[in-house]
């Protein structure tokens, strides 16, 4: 009976020892999350290394005029693009006052959201090298561009895209799935999408890239891909930064589909404990100092981390510098109504953002980013 148990003993030391050697010598290891891709062609505009930086979202927040000093300019380095908004439509407007079709593309024009002019921005001196990015609104209009009632529309900005030569990121139907704000369904939304490009492309407009934005936090994978437009309709995925970032879809999705990210809104806020039920945020201006500290490590640290865990992907950025709490278009908004997130405010993340745009990793226009 000895000899038995000797030889159960020696058995099962004989296997433990050889279990042992087997995970010594597995060298099975888990890249970086954004290392593992298959190689694939660049998209428009897109930069082959680095993080295009983008400054938004109107003149005020953007500076660096005679009528505008105190805004993102007037601090940092020029970015290399800046991200101004209209609509295709009368009342294309989610939140607040109704805007004009087309409004603060030919002249300085404010619809509750700060002053816009396109026209004027780009032939500035500052920024006559500067990409533009577009967000582009379709709500209470997207039937009409579906059916060609404003192609008018389509055409007055696509010859003003056009005659810029500088590149265009035009975010057809941004946030599509902010149900709450933009009242989009999926068949509305996709059928106008589509117009407008193929309407430019008849138009033989070639420097506009079409970037398909998520608000990051509505849609699962499965419902992204029920809301997308196609691989011939889309050169770059987008969604927004905010508050509810730990909930982003698209970046692995944009991955999976071979199309870089465009991370096209982003702007300081902090979610409250009832965020997911009602929107709410924490009050954040940026120029007290206990919430610029917590609007540093709550989401300027995750921010920067999600951009630099994911440089495979994520190539341009979008920084909303402007105080939220002070334009009529959000005074009821739970999310922005208590918010002011200018970076010049406080010294620190002033400081930091700089160092960040000092990196080789952030490309600014004195990169040449589009040489």
């Amino acid at each position: 009976m000895k000899n038995i148990y000797l030889l159960k003993f020696v058995f099962s030391s004989f296997i433990l020892i050889l279990s042992g050697c087997m995970l010594e010598n597995d060298n099975t290891q888990v890249e970086p999350r954004g290392q593992e891709i298959p190689h694939r062609e660049l998209a428009k505009f897109e930069p082959e290394k680095g993080v295009l930086v983008f400054a938004g979202q109107d003149l005020e927040s953007i500076g660096g005029m005679d009528k505008y000093r105190n805004g993102y300019v007037d601090h940092f380095p020029v970015p290399a693009g800046v991200t101004l908004y209209t609509g295709m439509g009368a009342g294309d407007s989610s939140f607040g006052e109704n805007s004009q079709a087309l409004l603060g593309v030919f002249e300085t024009m404010d619809a509750g959201n700060g002053p816009s002019n396109m026209s004027l921005i780009m032939s500035h001196d500052k920024f006559k090298e500067c990409a533009l990015a577009i967000g582009l609104s379709m709500v209470n209009s997207e039937e009409k561009v579906a059916t060609g009632e404003l192609d008018d529309n389509i055409k007055r900005l696509g010859e003003f895209c056009k005659n810029l030569k500088n590149p265009v990121f035009l975010r057809i139907g941004y946030e599509f799935d902010g149900h709450s704000w933009n009242h989009y369904n999926r068949e509305a939304y996709l059928t106008p999408y589509k117009r407008i490009k193929d309407q430019f492309d008849r138009m033989g407009v070639e420097n506009v890239a079409y970037v398909w934005q998520s608000t990051g936090w509505v849609s699962d994978p499965y419902q992204l891909e029920e809301w997308y437009p196609g691989d011939d309709y889309v050169d770059w995925c987008g969604f927004s930064f905010f508050s509810r970032w730990r909930e982003v879809e698209m970046i692995e999705f944009a991955r999976k589909k071979g199309k870089p990210v465009f991370i096209a809104e982003a702007s300081a806020t902090i979610s409250g404990h009832t965020v997911k039920f009602d929107g709410k945020t924490k009050e954040t201006i940026l120029s007290k100092p206990e919430q610029a500290e917590e609007a540093w490590e709550k989401w300027f640290v995750p921010f920067f981390e999600m951009i630099e865990n994911n440089t495979d992907v994520i190539k341009a950025i979008h920084y909303i510098n402007t105080d939220w709490k002070s334009r009529p278009m959000w005074f009821n908004n739970p999310t922005f109504q208590k918010v002011d997130a200018r970076l010049q405010l406080n010294e620190k993340i002033k400081s930091e953002w700089s160092g960040k745009m000092d990196m080789d990793l952030y490309l600014n226009l004195s990169d040449q980013p589009f040489n």
